[in-house]
């Protein structure tokens, strides 16, 4: 069976590139992706499945009906959206559009999930079970998923699958990572408020700007001695806004940034602790604060047995050599961690560097993918979709999050 794969995604991989090269000249930006969403329509369409736009406002839904007993389904999550970037590749398919590019790879996550949609209807194979095919909007963002799951794409789904492409790893080779993949982002907003007065006379005044640097302070400095060291937090404050003049003292500011975490229950413990550590610092210097701590996407915890199934099907594929266990977690955040909370599942790193050459990191103005990873990471899923009836001849059992994140982070 993996040899018919590999024949047929090898036959594709020109028109595969050809998909990936479009997308990526024709980019666009978290929930505007109706050209995307149009063309991903049209790709389906040509191997005889029914495309669903306007799922989750600008996604595309498609299934592949099963043939056997199962009627649990098994689904695929590909994303869609680019960056506002100005790309600064030399590629001859840059960006059409100035200040808008695919630096996360996202075009040639649409062009896998196409990929594999394309040798599936060739191959005609009869499925156990029905599959269901996700092309999420506005993953940068991170509402996209929440909006696809808003419109049941996750119903009656058992299972599912996802990748992302990965700068560091060499093109045709995958890594694999059980446990936590990536980390839980949230959104932290702290105001400050003090009272205004003359630059001269800061006794007379209760300095905002003054509280807010060391309310930053305090921060970075008490997650070292507050917080499990084999636990990371990562506490960053991106913007700050405050101030009316140069020799007027600052009655108000503003800080924002986000909150990284790899454990749930480090990120329950995270608002109260963030509140008690600024009402330290305020309330000492007569200073009133709030703190709006808004939760983003929790961490993608991948299946352990989901896992060793693509681990197995990647070795398959690409060799022993060229499948790597990845040791650490990543403490950017992935919305396919919505879908987790409603079924298992398993992200794995596609590569797309190529030796002795540069490889910039996703969001960079000048990243580039070596396209030989498409029909790897096209050959790898969908030989992993063949295979995953037989691995799981039942439906997989929901997973606690909770459980598995506080063992396999």
């Amino acid at each position: 069976m993996l040899d018919r794969i590999r024949a047929i995604a090898d036959r594709l991989s020109p028109r595969l590139i050809e998909i990936r090269r479009h997308l990526h000249s024709h980019p666009e930006l978290s929930g505007q992706e109706y050209q995307t969403a149009a063309y991903v329509a049209g790709v389906l369409s040509s191997c005889g499945l029914k495309a669903q736009e306007l799922i989750g406002k600008t996604g595309v839904m498609a299934e592949l009906p099963g043939t056997g007993e199962r009627a649990d389904f098994l689904a695929l999550r590909t994303d869609m959206d680019a960056l506002p970037i100005l790309e600064k590749t030399p590629v001859d398919f840059a960006s059409q559009k100035p200040g808008v590019m695919h630096a996360c790879g996202h075009d040639i996550h649409t062009t896998v999930g196409l990929g594999v949609a394309m040798v599936l209807t060739e191959l005609g194979v009869s499925l156990p079970g029905p599959l269901r095919f996700i092309f999420q909007p506005a993953e940068e963002t991170a509402q996209g998923a929440r909006w696809m799951v808003g419109d049941d794409v996750m119903a009656g789904v058992s299972a599912i699958f996802g990748v992302h492409v990965y700068p560091s790893v060499m093109g045709g080779d995958i890594g694999i990572r059980y446990g936590a993949l990536t980390a839980a982002a949230d959104d932290l907003e702290i105001n400050i408020v003090g009272e205004s007065g003359h630059g001269a006379r800061p006794h007379e005044a209760i300095d905002a700007i003054w509280i807010a640097a060391q309310v930053i302070t305090t921060l970075q400095q008490a997650i070292s001695r507050t917080h499990n060291p084999l636990r990371p937090v990562v506490l960053t404050i991106g913007q700050i806004q405050g101030g009316r003049a140069p020799n007027v003292i600052a009655d108000h500011v503003r800080l924002t940034g986000t909150v990284r975490s790899l454990h749930p229950d480090t990120r329950r413990e995270l608002p109260g602790w963030i509140d008690d550590i600024v009402a330290g610092v305020c309330q000492p210097f007569r200073a009133k604060y709030e703190v709006s701590y808004r939760p983003g996407v929790p961490s993608v915890m991948n299946d352990p047995a989901l896992t060793q199934l693509v681990e197995q099907c990647a070795r398959g594929v690409c060799g022993d050599d060229h499948v790597q266990i990845i040791s650490e977690p990543s403490l950017g955040a992935e919305d396919f961690s919505v879908y987790l909370e409603h079924a298992p599942g398993t992200m794995f790193r596609l590569g797309i560097g190529t030796p002795n050459t540069p490889n910039h990191p996703l969001h960079h103005p000048k990243f580039e993918a070596n396209e030989t990873a498409i029909a790897i990471g096209v050959t790898t899923l969908a030989y992993a979709i063949v295979r995953y009836w037989e691995a799981f001849p039942t439906p997989m059992p929901k997973l606690d999050p909770t459980v598995l994140g506080s063992e396999a982070a």
